[in-house]
């Protein structure tokens, strides 16, 4: 980790343990579709952890129900969804501590940023009124993807892509790296074993292995 300057976040499944109520919010918010393609719907939610709720609500009726659906439905699914997650999410108990110790430990000798899948005003909420925000330089969700969001935050602050890098569990985060030419650390995703040559499997040995 000597040779990185700056650390870029996924937020859920890295930082907060939050994949069990996103799973409820879309359930919700569909609870009058039929539950087959609900369903279908929860496995490539599941499976692409790193896409924003409106690629998985576009993908539900496009691919799943093969109906239209217009920007301005997809709003108002992505409202209601974000209804259900400010219920829900506003709890530290859902932080996964390992990382969380990691981050308030190393804030200062890192640039951190969170780039996430999730919806960026709900993210920055979430992060405020738990008391995140102070460690991170920003905070930046979806509607625009991952790897455009990456991209950003290296023009933006003038990083260089050699002393930065991203850690999430997905292979969406893994594809943001690759794309924007970063290295990658995979995080409580066991698949990414055979995906990445790089996994944390937990920050107290990371940091152990950093120091020696």
């Amino acid at each position: 980790m000597d040779r990185y300057k700056t650390i870029l976040w996924d937020f859920d499944g890295v930082i907060m343990d939050s994949m069990p109520v996103r799973d409820k919010g879309f359930e919700i918010v569909l609870k009058n579709y039929p539950q087959k393609q609900v369903s279908l719907l929860m496995e490539y939610h599941r499976s692409n952890g790193g896409l924003s709720r409106y690629n998985k609500f576009r993908y539900f009726f496009e691919e799943i129900r093969k109906e239209s659906i217009t920007d301005y439905d997809i709003k108002l699914l992505a409202e209601k969804f974000s209804v259900v997650m400010l219920q829900n999410l506003l709890d530290k108990s859902l932080f996964i501590e390992d990382t969380i110790r990691f981050i308030k430990e190393n804030y200062t000798k890192y640039n951190m940023h969170i780039v996430s899948g999730s919806d960026g005003n709900e993210l920055r909420h979430i992060c405020e009124t738990l008391g995140l925000s102070k460690y991170f330089i920003s905070i930046h969700g979806s509607p625009t993807p991952k790897i455009e969001l990456v991209k950003k935050v290296l023009s933006d602050n003038d990083y260089k892509k050699k002393e930065t890098c991203l850690i999430g569990d997905s292979f969406n985060d893994l594809e943001a790296a690759d794309f924007n030419l970063i290295t990658f650390y995979g995080y409580n995703n066991k698949e990414l074993l055979n995906k990445s040559e790089n996994y944390i499997g937990s920050f107290s040995d990371f940091s152990k292995i950093e120091k020696t």
